[in-house]
């Protein structure tokens, strides 16, 4: 059966605009227009998880979504993730707490969530993916997949034990795609040769992409000035030929205009375009210092409620200045006013809960100790 969506670009869930710093206080308001418009440009696809949103955002999909549009005017998928899942029943408790917080129905896609090397024995253990199958058999799920984030080895392992899957998620984008630890090309030429359509996850790296050096932005302006930054990187991850759909977390109503003006008639980049691409790649490679996406999956467990990613953010901008020369920059104030009511950097009690659910395996608290030495003077 055919299910790829007509247009590539894809709503993810996961970044959803906020009325507090609280993740669950969701500006409904605002997604409601974004969700009306998005619909109204043929898009059909949105996609949310368990946790996103601090748990909130399966719940703003009723409010936003099914509630007010008709179930066939769009595709929903959500996940199952290993780390909720303790006994063969918290598949069914999970799922059918899904389809109530959701009120879908059904979901078009049903995916395994976040599989790599240390977590697979837990979906293996609960028999995952036969327990998606039977969901399908049942007409709950309309097609099966996973996200993934390990080896190209360790994914043509899944792959070739369950052919039975239809669609892998992967993490790409054109400063991941050479990466020696997420591997986005060899995943994807895995995905390629066992047949297996791709959705594409972080395709602007939690943002990094779209707030790119100067240097590297002048590249792509040279190239074509009318088009925003951001537009490079979803270009670059939607032109693979396997590639169905391109999610993007988009925060506000701009964002959502931005990616409709270039999505809505979308065009693959040529050649020399994907090498203006992995040329802003190097430059960013040169000055990156903490490759974190703000997924801000480290987060939710933290016992000092540390805002991992948000230190992280503000340390890499801090590394592109010239602080020999500042002295000082805004955003050590930043780093203040958040502290005020999170956890300071030099607050971590190392115990790992952060690095056990980090998608990019980070060394979080050796960075965290890098940020306290820069910060916490």
């Amino acid at each position: 059966m055919e299910f790829i969506p007509e247009k590539k670009l894809g709503f993810g869930l996961m970044r959803l605009p906020q009325t507090s710093p609280n993740a669950a206080d969701i500006d409904l308001e605002q997604v409601k227009q974004m969700v009306d418009l998005f619909l109204e440009k043929g898009f059909t696809y949105f996609d949310t998880a368990w946790m996103y949103n601090g748990f909130a955002s399966e719940s703003a999909v009723k409010e936003v979504l099914t509630s007010r549009h008709p179930r066939e005017s769009f595709t929903l998928a959500t996940k199952l993730h290993a780390g909720f899942v303790k006994s063969l029943e918290d598949r069914d408790k999970i799922f059918n707490a899904q389809l109530e917080k959701t009120g879908a129905g059904y979901f078009d896609y049903y995916l395994l969530h976040g599989i790599e090397a240390r977590m697979l024995p837990d979906y293996e253990k609960y028999d995952c993916f036969n327990w998606l199958l039977a969901k399908k058999a049942e007409g709950l799920v309309r097609h099966a997949g996973f996200s993934f984030h390990d080896t190209p080895e360790v994914l043509d392992r899944i792959l070739t034990e369950h052919p039975e899957m239809e669609f892998v998620q992967l993490q790409i984008n054109y400063l991941d795609w050479e990466s020696e630890w997420v591997r986005s090309r060899a995943c994807y030429e895995v995905c390629v040769k066992h047949g297996k359509r791709v959705i594409v996850m972080e395709p602007v790296k939690g943002g990094t992409l779209a707030n790119v050096p100067e240097a590297a932005a002048k590249l792509f302006a040279a190239e074509d000035p009318a088009l925003s930054v951001p537009s490079w990187a979803i270009r670059f991850a939607a032109s693979l030929p396997n590639v169905m759909v391109v999610l993007s977390g988009m925060s506000n109503l701009a964002q959502m205009q931005d990616n409709l003006s270039y999505m809505g008639d979308f065009k693959p980049l040529t050649e020399e375009e994907k090498g203006i691409c992995f040329k802003v790649a190097d430059i960013i490679n040169s000055q990156i210092t903490v490759p974190c996406t703000a997924c801000h999956y480290c987060t939710e467990g933290c016992p000092m409620n540390i805002a991992i990613p948000e230190y992280f953010s503000l340390y890499n901008e801090d590394m592109r200045e010239n602080l020999e020369e500042k002295g000082w920059t805004v955003n050590f104030t930043n780093y203040d006013v958040l502290a005020e009511k999170r956890g300071r950097a030099s607050e971590c009690v190392a115990c790992g809960q952060c690095e056990s659910v980090c998608p990019q395996h980070l060394s979080i608290i050796d960075y965290l100790k890098d940020v306290s030495a820069h910060f916490d003077r």
